[in-house]
């Protein structure tokens, strides 16, 4: 192996602060079985000589930083508290504290003597393959102050997986155990931090927000944890300045000027997120107070409990600080502790020696003003001062500093190693220093559970202690700042505790102030993205019809989810679309159904004038009451489908409205045609008429073929392609309930069967129409179709371009023209001739008017006869031919004389005839 011996540099003239060999390099220390060690920044940097060239030299410091005094104080403390308990039975703890100065190398030479052999007397590193039986100095190390110093000595102690325990490095990266496999924490890590600053910032609507970090590797990973939360969480950042890590960079000061000038141009930027060391923020505030910046700061939990912060002169000025600090606990004994640190020694301790020579030179004063010279001083100065002023002390000073978070965590890892070394220590003698290694005491500190107050923690996978946060709230109490606890922060949960109502006004309060990049879109409107790089500038716009937006700066507008609802242009909901049938109550419906109404009584009407007057020639020649009823009743089913086309439509309604049209009406038709042919045979003289007329008259059949036939089409339309209840969304704001006829095709064979029994009807009935007046059923049976096909003919153009609940009364319509028409034109004239022309209704009189009509009619049966008789030989030689020349039969003036025997005959055939047809009729 080789060794490597670690020496002293020398600076300076006194041996206060500086050394001679490797122990004066040492803080505080105090002997014990076990040694623990601790790094902490006691000084806020390290001096740097001006001269050239610059030598491998450990520089002294300044700035003494109370903050981090108090913690190497509470360290000391929870060591003295174990020693003097029963936690390790008899082992003693005892410590090495060094200070980092903030600054890396220097960490990194007290990270060396750490490594250093136990009781080598050269303070040597020894290097080896194997480290698993390595007696370093320290069993472990408390610290650093900073995650970019923690870094750099974890990766150092990591060579003998010694472990390290910090009560304030948070650096997310940390939490990575293939890097830093030996390191532990008793905070949360950035990760919950820049969580729920977050979840603060989007809670209190602001999305518009600056940050301000230091350059180095503590601040740029906050920065880039922050900025993957922000970005997760809509959360845009305006601006970023990096200030340099330490305050002797040459370009601090003018960093800190443009980050205030950057700060007080983005008017619209009103919070600003700040991670930096406290010496940073200090120089920040106090050049933001002199541009008389007023803002809201949100604090890091490295600052945010600083009480030398807060007690800045104008510090009210800046605004409203919020922030994160470590969740504290009972610290009463700690308190207690500092009320009788003037007791203690100061041999074996420089840093208290250092507060004690610091306070006598700056003991005369005010609180701001001392506190500022404790900082502004440097080791140097103090070694010219040395032993030129009386020392006094101040008892209120310390406990005023006490940042509660941070003196919990640190007690919290001391105990933490206790825990872990009495693990170690259950079968084997501790006070032996070669009884464990750093290494299995690491193994055994995974495992360790601490008493936290009433609770019980423990580190996780990562080596972070699961605890909260507590939300800091700067106010201002009586004319002085006071830094307040408005909340809890569950870090598990990710949501925000408040104690009682008036720590949640404090946080309403808070959200009064406006920190957007654009104007909060209102519900009823969406963002539309600008030109702007980021999407927390934007536009807004209306939501279209049919979407609505509920909630404030949606980044689009929901669509209603559903057909059944709409919304207008700039909605915040969803209506119900408002349904529309043909409902009873609407006055066109009633002016339908009265007219329906009326047509049944006017069936009702003439089927009692029927039966009142059965045995009357009108009435028996209209086919007898039978055919009368039957008819009838068809057209009373007709008048009745209209009922199912109005109110709700319902499955049954829909398939039973078109059907009992479709069979009623074609019932009616068939039986009207039968009545046609009947007429038709009748009075028709041709014998090849009379002889097709006579083979298609079967009347029940025919009814019962045709009508069946129509029950089939409706059958199969019902079962195949069967109309449905249909939600028609045509209409923006509305929903139309309609029957959806299933087939287009099989409703128009259902039609076109119907048209096409009544244009057959029409044929025969038309054949049929010079009757005998009174008595001609078949004129107005053609004026009945032509009726029925004039509604037809002009409702399909009319239903093809009607829609909405009108259009059932479209249907209603064309069915009430169809059915008056045939109805009046069959049966009113009839009813007229029996209640006005009774004189007519009689056998004697309809007998009289037949004969007339056979009488005019007899002639041309007559010559009929005639030409039939002429085709034999009698015939024609009892023709008497007056063509005297062959000239008059060329110029017509040959006069035919038909002997009168046969006009007679031809006339009494005729009449006979006649009477057949009358006793059918």
């Amino acid at each position: 192996f080789v060794i490597f011996l670690i020496p002293c540099f020398v600076v300076g003239t006194d041996v206060a602060f500086s050394c001679q060999n490797a122990d004066d390099f040492v803080g505080a220390s105090s002997p014990g079985d076990i040694i623990i060690g601790g790094l902490f920044a006691v000084h806020s940097e390290m001096l740097h000589p001006e001269e050239d060239p610059i030598k491998p030299v450990i520089q002294n410091c300044a700035g003494f930083e109370i903050q981090v005094f108090l913690q190497t104080l509470a360290m000391i403390h929870a060591i003295e508290t174990i020693n003097n308990s029963t936690l390790l039975s008899g082992v003693t703890l005892g410590y090495e504290i060094y200070d980092t100065c903030a600054e890396v190398t220097k960490a990194m030479a007290s990270a060396l003597r750490f490594l250093s052999k136990f009781n080598s007397s050269e303070d040597a590193v020894e290097f080896k393959c194997n480290y698993s039986d390595y007696i370093p100095r320290v069993k472990a190390v408390t610290g650093a102050s900073y995650s970019e110093v923690s870094m750099a000595v974890s990766r150092l102690l990591a060579l003998q997986l010694i472990p390290q325990v910090s009560p304030a490095s948070s650096a997310e990266i940390l939490s990575d155990k293939i890097r830093f496999p030996s390191f532990f924490r008793t905070i949360p890590s950035d990760f919950h931090q820049t969580r729920a600053m977050t979840r603060l910032i989007c809670e209190a609507g602001w999305n518009w927000i600056g940050v301000i970090a230091t350059d180095d590797d503590n601040g740029r990973f906050a920065l880039e944890s922050f900025g993957v939360q922000a970005m997760a969480n809509n959360v845009c950042i305006a601006f970023k300045e990096m200030l340099p890590a330490y305050l002797s960079d040459s370009t601090f000061h003018n960093k800190v000027d443009q980050a205030i000038e950057k700060i007080v141009k983005e008017t619209r930027v009103n919070v600003i997120v700040v991670f930096m060391r406290q010496f940073h923020v200090l120089k920040l505030f106090e050049k933001a107070i002199e541009r008389n910046v007023n803002k809201i700061w949100i604090a890091s939990d490295n600052w945010s409990a600083a009480v030398k912060i807060s007690t800045i002169p104008n510090i009210r000025q800046l605004g409203t600080v919020v922030g994160f600090g470590f969740k504290n606990g009972d610290i009463s004994s700690f308190q207690e502790f500092l009320r009788n640190l003037h007791e203690k020694p100061t041999e074996n301790n420089k840093f208290l020696r250092e507060y004690v020579m610091l306070l006598s030179v700056c003991a005369h004063l005010e609180y701001h003003d001392f506190q500022t010279c404790i900082a502004n001083q440097s080791q140097d100065d103090l070694l010219e001062n040395d032993g030129s002023k009386p020392q006094i002390w101040r008892d209120d000073f310390l406990n005023a500093n006490v940042e509660p978070g941070f003196i919990h965590s640190t007690i919290l890892a001391v105990y933490a190693i206790a825990q872990a070394i009495k693990g170690r220590c259950k079968d084997r003698d501790c006070k032996d220093p070669s009884a464990f290694t750093p290494w299995e005491l690491l193994e055994e500190l995974k495992k360790v559970v601490v008493i936290d107050g009433d609770k019980e923690v423990k580190f996780d996978s990562n080596g972070d202690l699961s605890t909260s946060y507590d939300v800091l709230l700067w106010k201002e109490i009586d004319g002085h700042v006071e830094i307040t606890t408005m909340a809890e922060y569950d870090a598990e949960k990710g949501g925000f505790i408040f104690e009682d109502e008036e720590k949640k006004k404090d946080f309403l309060a808070l959200k009064k102030v406006q920190s957007t990049c654009s104007q909060h879109c209102r519900p009823g409107q969406m963002k539309k993205v600008t030109e702007s790089p980021h999407t927390c500038c934007y536009e807004c716009v209306y939501c279209p019809e049919n979407h609505y937006s509920n909630q404030t700066d949606m980044d689009y507008c929901y669509r209603c989810n559903n057909k059944t609802y709409w919304a207008p242009i700039n909605s915040s909901t969803c209506y119900r679309k408002t349904i529309h049938f043909l409902a009873w109550t609407d006055w066109f419906a009633i002016f339908l159904l009265l007219l329906s109404a009326f047509g049944i009584v006017l069936i009702l009407c003439i089927c009692v004038i029927f039966t009142k007057n059965l045995d009357t020639p009108v009435v028996k020649a209209s086919g007898g009451l039978t055919v009368c009823y039957i008819i009838l009743f068809s057209h009373f089913l007709i008048f009745l489908s209209t009922v199912f086309f109005i109110d709700v439509p319902t499955e049954f309604k829909c398939k039973t409205r078109q059907a009992l049209f479709g069979i009623s009406f074609t019932l009616c038709i068939s039986c009207i045609l039968i009545k046609s042919l009947k007429i038709l045979l009748a009075f028709s003289f041709d014998p090849k008429l009379q002889n097709f007329l006579k083979c298609m008259y079967k009347p029940i059949p025919t009814v019962v073929t045709c009508t069946g036939i129509q029950v089939i089409i409706c059958t199969f339309w019902l079962i195949f392609r069967t109309p449905f209840v249909n939600q028609n969304f045509s209409i923006p704001r509305a929903i139309i309930l309609e029957c959806n006829e299933g087939s287009i095709v099989a409703f128009g064979i259902m039609l076109g069967y119907i048209a096409a029994l009544a244009f057959i009807c029409f044929i025969f009935a038309f054949k049929g129409r010079k009757l005998p007046e009174n008595y001609n059923e078949a004129k107005f049976i053609t004026f009945g179709m032509l009726i029925y096909f004039i509604a037809w003919i002009v409702f399909i153009p009319v239903y093809a371009t009607t829609f909405g609940k009108y259009l059932p009364a479209v249907e209603i319509i064309v069915v009430l023209i169809s059915n008056y028409g045939i109805l009046c034109c069959t049966f009113l004239p009839k009813c007229y001739i029996i209640i006005y022309k009774q004189e007519t209704n009689t056998k004697s009189a309809f007998l009289k008017m037949v004969y007339t009509y056979s009488s005019k009619s007899a002639g041309s049966v007559a010559v009929s006869q005639v030409s039939l008789d002429s085709k034999s030989s009698s015939f024609r030689a009892t023709i008497t031919d007056s063509c005297k020349t062959e000239n008059d039969s060329v110029n017509g003036n040959c006069h035919f004389q038909v002997p009168r025997q046969s006009l007679i005959k031809g006339k009494n055939a005729a009449r006979t005839m006649v009477r057949k047809r009358v006793s059918s009729i």
